[in-house]
């Protein structure tokens, strides 16, 4: 159990933010999913009431509306808010400058971040995707001059490879530039690949986790069945609406209800008729107490879902329900991981002594 005015440091940096994050991609309509301002006022209000700081919001979210909104809702307390947004989406079709990580784009979707927002400064700005075409001097160059201008405070990156993130956190702490605070991913119990390479990389550079989607797109809400289970041949669509509109018919269409999602979702269920909560608050429980998670984002449509959603910071789970959700979700760690924690390899490497930390484990 946890309380969203339980502030956590964000990776190695000063920043405090709360072990939940107000998610504000269905802030707005545009999408033909989300909230209108309204109810968007309504979650926002209920996750302030209950003590929260940290809001995620990105330049395109709802073409811009969202960052709109955030800046209206945080404007009478703006400096006891931490807002997060990021930049990469293209934000004018046809223009190629106008989405990517160059330095012209970073300079450009500052400026027009800032505008939406109505505020002068960024607390966390992060790199939406890495497009593997802007090179990481000038994307690490171009946001610690926005640092030092005072328009950004914190640089974070998402949807990153982890060796990119590592050369580039290098190259700003050989140059003496800001370097990534944080790594904001996607992280659940159907998504535990970021625990190859991305999470230790995070452990080993002290960078905060910020899982987006502990949900899995709604497939851990305990919503779905087998009329829902994928077909043969359908594919991962990451579309953001479905082909009536809706999130759950994009989620069924995208050939992600797999048998593996549905014994999850079953356990879910059963977890949380032991407790008295529901599926969804399972889940979301499994992620905030995963080891070294900073903070999660919580995402809803409506005010009843965000209600539900705030409830899993008091949902206790047991070492026997967190063992359960492990070993039915665990992946395999592949090569070179599982090679070295062979009992063949500690053999050849520490020659019989015992020493404290096994070879080829994190630290």
């Amino acid at each position: 159990m946890v309380a969203l005015n339980e502030f956590r440091l964000l990776g190695r940096s000063g920043l405090k933010v709360s072990p939940l994050c107000l998610g504000a991609m269905t802030f707005g309509e545009e999408w033909g999913w989300g909230a209108d301002a309204q109810a968007s006022r309504r979650m926002f209000d209920m996750y302030a009431d209950r003590g929260g700081n940290f809001i995620d919001t990105a330049n395109g979210y709802t073409g811009g509306t969202s960052e709109i909104l955030v800046g209206e809702f945080v404007s009478p307390r703006r400096d006891r808010w931490v807002i997060g947004t990021k930049f990469s989406m293209n934000m004018e079709p046809g223009d190629p400058n106008a989405g990517g990580n160059s330095r012209k784009n970073v300079m450009r979707a500052i400026e027009g971040s800032l505008k939406r927002l109505g505020t002068d400064y960024i607390d966390l700005y992060w790199v939406h995707t890495w497009e593997f075409r802007t090179p990481v001097d000038e994307v690490m160059r171009a946001l610690d001059d926005a640092v030092r201008q005072g328009k950004l405070l914190y640089v974070g990156v998402s949807n990153a490879p982890a060796w990119k993130i590592a050369q580039a956190n290098v190259l700003a702490e050989l140059k003496g530039w800001s370097p990534f605070a944080a790594l904001q991913l996607e992280y659940n119990l159907l998504q535990r690949t970021p625990e190859r390479e991305l999470l230790p990389m995070c452990r080993e550079f002290g960078l905060g986790v910020v899982p987006w989607s502990p949900l899995a797109a709604g497939l851990l809400t305990g919503k779905y069945g087998r009329k829902h289970l994928a077909k043969p041949g359908a594919g991962d669509s990451r579309s953001l609406t479905g082909g009536d509109g809706s999130r759950e018919t994009m989620v069924a269409s995208s050939g992600r209800v797999t048998e593996q999602a549905l014994a999850v979702n079953d356990a879910l269920v059963d977890i949380a008729a032991e407790l008295g909560v529901k599926p969804a608050q399972v889940a979301l429980a499994w992620v905030m107490g995963r080891e070294g998670v900073t903070s999660s984002i919580l995402g809803a449509r409506t005010p009843e879902q965000m209600e539900t959603n705030l409830a899993a910071a008091d949902v206790a789970l047991s070492p026997a329900h967190r063992q359960q959700l492990d070993e039915l979700t665990a992946v395999e760690l592949g090569y070179p991981h599982d090679l070295l924690q062979t009992d063949f390899i500690q053999g050849v490497v520490d020659g019989g002594a015992k020493i404290d930390r096994p070879f080829g484990r994190p630290a």
